[in-house]
């Protein structure tokens, strides 16, 4: 008889949008719901497909949660699960090391929440079928700078032994070292199957001597999580083969939708083909929210225009997205240029634009300048929002010379703006 069961990593439970809400409190309030409404739908997932168990490999929450609202939520969906005999194992990771709710909750005897030293719970399948192994190891601290592996007890002989981690494997973009190892680590474990958390981003590997799987997150939150999300359907069968399938959980969905404008002749050719791409993006996703940052470019004499009315721009294609239906425009950007500031176009504002690019931008004083301010202006950030301008020191002078690009775009802009009017 097969063992199934659903994995999932990630869920940051009414996790606190606190930088899309200063932006737009309204739609903050409808991805706030949405890791709501997508565990709900694992939950049903489970109750559908008559899971053995859920697997929960970390940040079930986000930080310090301390709603009892949330403990509430989550008491009823987890008695959903025992009353249909469905087990549940939960490891906390580096977002929920600290959460108050999964100590103090009074779960049911079907749920085991891995303590800070590793543990391991044996399924005893009856006679004829393969045993059960769950390994799992909680974070402590929020923090974790070495390695989890070694603490996790050896490989059950003859049983399909299934780890739990949460951790960033060998590092990630946008993802801080958390229990780091390696993919060739696991491999050796003697593990038939990993089911790992922290990564947002969907991975899997697998070999002849095991299946090594990063979920990703069941819904995304911002821009940053962009794509459809998912969870991972695993199914052990009788040989002890391993399937995996992947579910989409997602309720809203971020999408970057990139728009060319060359052709546009008039103001209003230009909406008419953003919000006719708006709408193509829209019947390609399933979930039930999109979530546009729409982002235009190309060669467009109207380039003055669109940077001086950009706020214009973002409320017609937020009426527009209204009629589509559950669409919702998270910001509308612009990276289009005059088409006589491309190449050696000519004319007074091309050669000053070729100046600033060429002499100042690329100054050595200019860009220590503008690193000195942005480095002050982040100071002043609450925590949250420090990351604006990069995690490190390399993408901090790339997102400021981006912002010196096209703050040059703007000028440019402006002044050709001013000649035609």
């Amino acid at each position: 008889m097969a063992y199934r069961f659903l994995h999932t990593a990630d869920i940051h439970l009414d996790s606190p949008l606190k930088s899309l809400a200063l932006r737009d409190p309204e739609l903050s309030n409808v991805i706030g719901l949405a890791t709501r409404r997508a565990f709900v739908r694992l939950v049903d997932l489970c109750l559908e497909e008559r899971v053995d168990a859920l697997v929960i490999a970390g940040d079930l929450y986000d930080g310090d949660q301390t709603s009892m609202k949330t403990a509430r939520f989550l008491a009823e969906q987890l008695q959903r699960l025992d009353q249909a005999g469905i087990r549940i194992f939960i490891i906390r990771g580096n977002h929920d090391a600290l959460s108050r709710i999964t100590a103090e909750l009074v779960m049911p005897d079907s749920v085991k929440v891995f303590g800070g030293t590793a543990e391991t719970v044996t399924i005893d399948r009856g006679a004829g079928h393969f045993p059960v192994v769950m390994h799992g190891l909680s974070f402590a601290k929020p923090h974790a700078p070495q390695s989890l592996l070694r603490h996790y007890a050896l490989p059950l002989p003859d049983a399909v032994n299934i780890g739990i981690m949460h951790t960033s494997l060998g590092g990630s973009e946008k993802h801080d070292l958390y229990a780091p190892c390696s993919i060739a680590d696991l491999q050796q474990s003697g593990f038939r199957y990993w089911a790992l958390g922290h990564i947002h981003k969907r991975l899997i590997v697998e070999d002849a001597a095991s299946v090594i799987v990063m979920p990703g997150i069941p819904q995304g939150r911002d821009i940053n999580e962009d794509g459809p999300k998912s969870v991972s359907l695993v199914t052990i069968q009788d040989d002890r083969s391993i399937v995996v399938e992947e579910r989409f959980t997602g309720v809203a969905q971020f999408e970057r939708v990139l728009v060319d404008v060359s052709s546009a002749c008039d103001w209003k050719d230009l909406v008419t083909q953003v919000s006719g791409r708006l709408e193509q993006v829209r019947a390609l996703v399933a979930a039930d929210h999109l979530v546009a940052r729409i982002q235009l470019h190309g060669s467009s004499e109207l380039s003055w225009r669109i940077r001086r009315d950009l706020d214009l721009l973002r409320t017609e294609m937020e009426t527009r997205g209204s009629l589509i239906g559950n669409v919702w425009i998270d910001k509308v950007q612009t990276s289009c240029v005059e088409p006589s500031l491309i190449g050696h176009g000519a004319g007074a504002l091309a050669e000053l634009a070729s100046l600033v690019d060429t002499d100042v931008l690329t100054s050595k004083d200019y860009q220590q300048e503008l690193v000195a301010i942005a480095e002050e202006l982040r100071g002043q950030l609450p925590a949250e929002l420090r990351d604006f301008f990069g995690g490190d020191e390399a993408s901090l002078h790339d997102a400021v010379g981006g912002f010196a690009r096209d703050g040059l775009a703007e000028v440019v802009a402006r002044l050709r703006g001013g000649q035609g009017e």
